[in-house]
């Protein structure tokens, strides 16, 4: 059985895998919750962007799981940076939810330009303190994004989620991560499907494993120990995504995939993501 559950700098227990609720509308998610509850899932990652934080709230109420079994993560939106608007809109997202407390709270991305991550990364310290989160830490940080959040603040990021598949590795972020002790959460990790699951390398890996594709492309993240949060709605590809637990790969397979890199970046290059950018 393949360990599914990191332990953050802190001391903190995280799944390995997640489910991402990205565009998962009010209508579909307690279905959706329901699904992943009874397949194994108890990490459930939104963002106050995603404007489902409520739905998400009620689905996990109403599952029936302790509070203290679930892990959920969200995220401080761009235009909600700066010391105070962060401690608001942390205690927005935390009404939204209908919790006590937020089990990973993450800065979504740093709007370097604007100058505010600082700030804003002290404000969830000061929470973090509070113990009204439990785990802090950051979205889509570069190398130079953490180096200068961490002389400028106490507490290391427990977490630092970022674009990564086979095509696009970010090994010199993943690299610096490691140094630090700072876990690695992939978003985006089976490339939503943009070609990669057709693959050959991965599709004849999928079949001398018989496992598909994106279990084959799943568990080589997790081989790399980081945490990833695939996102979808269709029961089948929930379980599919969650059933990887039961047997690792070669390490010359994940050598062969780790060859894949073509640094092809899906989303936003964060050094060119401002405030008020992205909508």
């Amino acid at each position: 059985m393949v360990n599914d559950t990191q332990v953050l700098n802190n001391g903190y227990p995280m799944p390995s895998i997640g489910l991402g609720v990205y565009k998962i509308t009010d209508e579909d998610m307690e279905n959706v919750v329901n699904t992943a509850i009874e397949t194994g899932y108890r990490a459930f990652d939104t963002a106050y962007f995603y404007g489902n934080e409520v739905a998400l709230g009620k689905a996990l109420q109403n599952s029936g799981v302790d509070r203290e079994d679930l892990f959920i993560t969200s995220k401080l939106w761009n235009d909600y940076q700066g010391y105070d608007n962060t401690i608001e809109y942390f205690n927005q997202s935390l009404e939204n939810l209908g919790l006590d407390y937020i089990d990973l709270f993450l800065i979504h991305w740093p709007c370097e330009k604007d100058g505010l991550y600082i700030e804003s990364y002290k404000a969830l310290e000061k929470l973090y303190e509070e113990g009204k989160i439990k785990a802090i830490g950051v979205c889509n940080f570069k190398k130079h994004h953490l180096e200068k959040l961490m002389k400028e603040t106490e507490v290391v990021p427990q977490v630092n989620q970022i674009e990564l598949h086979p095509y696009f590795n970010q090994e010199d972020v993943q690299a610096f991560c490691d140094d630090h002790d700072i876990k690695v959460t992939a978003w985006m990790p089976l490339m939503r499907n943009r070609g990669l699951l057709d693959d050959p390398t991965i599709v004849d890996i999928a079949k001398r494993y018989d496992k598909t594709p994106a279990q084959i492309v799943l568990r080589w993240h997790l081989a790399h120990n980081r945490m990833i949060i695939p996102k979808s709605k269709t029961p089948e590809r929930i379980e599919e995504n969650f059933d990887i637990l039961d047997f690792n790969l070669e390490l010359t397979d994940v050598a062969e995939i780790d060859s894949l890199n073509k640094g092809a970046r899906q989303g936003k290059d964060p050094d060119e993501v401002s405030i008020g950018d992205l909508k």
